[in-house]
């Protein structure tokens, strides 16, 4: 994939989409990596003995896995200088199921003196925002370069 350029870029312009997908193997994958082995995340009786639906997602592997499109779109991981998130809803994953999550990454502002883009990330799971306000800054080159 070639390098975007910033002069190429609009206030607006829907620069990736991808579906995630995430099921307990992977959900188990992800806390012997990163370490959390929080019960919500591998343990339904005791999901739902805290009030959850179910086990769900990480709030990092979500937040890793989502910034990975604006990654793959820049061409370089170091592209991305900054990037923020909130938590806003669980992701529920059911023993038998794969759930699906959709990420859409829009140009939200342009700074051409820095030379970066704002991306902003629009992150869903059936019909409903999973991450709130999830924006990852990327340093753009000329074009060409």
């Amino acid at each position: 994939m070639s390098t975007p350029s910033f002069e190429d870029l609009a206030v607006g312009d829907v620069v990736a989409t991808a579906t995630l997908h995430f099921d307990r193997p992977r959900l188990v994958r992800y806390a012997g990596a990163s370490g959390d082995f929080n019960r919500i995340h591998w343990d339904e009786a005791f999901a739902t003995g805290v009030g959850l639906p179910d086990v769900i997602v990480h709030g990092m592997l979500t937040m890793g896995s989502a910034v990975g499109v604006v990654e793959e779109w820049a061409g370089d991981p170091g592209r991305v200088v900054d990037y923020q998130t909130r938590f806003t809803r669980p992701i529920p994953v059911p023993a038998a199921d794969v759930v699906a999550v959709e990420v859409s990454a829009a140009v939200g502002a342009l700074d051409a003196e820095a030379r970066t883009a704002r991306i902003d990330l629009t992150v869903m799971h059936e019909g409903a925002r999973v991450l709130g306000k999830a924006q990852a800054v990327v340093r753009l080159e000329k074009h060409g370069l």
